[in-house]
């Protein structure tokens, strides 16, 4: 098996979009639901042009992705970790998240901020995030935390 991250080009925005929206499903949100998401969870070319985005090709198929984005000085705000469903629980949501730590080293960033979806909190909890607050979603009753990780600057 054959593991590489590389830099997303604006032709992966189509694949992107699906693997949000499947991964986004998998948690178990009506059809209705997921088409109010539908403009939200989508990667367009433009947004692959002016953030960071990595994808995750896992013998040549394109499995997952992250992407981030300075938010302020020494803040990075991580925008965007979806795997397919099929990958899931296998391992490569640590993959990711070692890559986007790796690469921000020497960049100056001394914290990673994030909105994270409610039911993967535990694994960002599981990679040193803490949560610092909450945001309300556009469902009722339900909240996605606020999470951030201090890191080295280095």
């Amino acid at each position: 098996m054959q593991i590489i991250i590389q830099k997303a080009i604006t032709g992966d925005s189509e694949i992107l979009t699906a693997i949000t929206k499947k991964s986004k499903a998998y948690w178990g949100y009506s059809e209705e639901q997921m088409e109010i998401w539908s403009e939200l969870l989508t990667i367009t070319e433009a947004y692959i042009e002016t953030r960071s985005v990595y994808k995750l090709l896992i013998d040549n198929v394109i499995a997952g992705y992250y992407s981030f984005y300075n938010k302020e000085e020494h803040t990075v705000k991580l925008d965007n970790l979806f795997i397919h469903p099929q990958y899931i629980g296998q391992g490569y949501g640590k993959i990711l998240m070692a890559d986007f730590l790796l690469r921000l080293k020497g960049t100056g960033a001394k914290k990673i901020i994030l909105e994270s979806e409610p039911n993967a909190g535990i694994f960002y909890a599981k990679m040193g995030f803490v949560k610092t607050g909450q945001n309300e979603s556009s469902i009722k009753d339900r909240f996605l935390p606020l999470m951030e990780l201090n890191i080295k600057a280095g």
